[in-house]
């Protein structure tokens, strides 16, 4: 009888155990990985921010184009003004 429960034993510390161990913090990785309703919600907000600055942005380069065509050599951004929306 204690031959069977001491094979049970090595059989679960050997082979089931660790297996256990693996596929546990395997799963919580994954878990820790994929954004929240939060995190979610905030990283929207933050691309149509993002989106309504590099409108205007684009909106502000094209109005300096137009009324000062040579800004971006004069403000050192270096090279000749180029049309960013073409």
């Amino acid at each position: 009888m204690s031959d069977n429960i001491t094979g049970v034993l090595i059989v679960f510390i050997c082979v089931i155990g660790p297996l256990w161990i693996v596929f546990h913090y395997r799963a919580k990785a994954r878990m820790g990985q994929q954004m929240n309703a939060e995190d979610a919600a905030a990283f929207e907000q933050l691309s149509q921010v993002a989106a309504r600055m590099e409108t205007r942005i684009a909106t502000l380069e094209r109005i300096l184009d137009t009324e000062a065509p040579g800004w971006r050599y004069t403000a050192g951004m270096g090279g000749q003004p180029r049309d960013r929306m073409g």
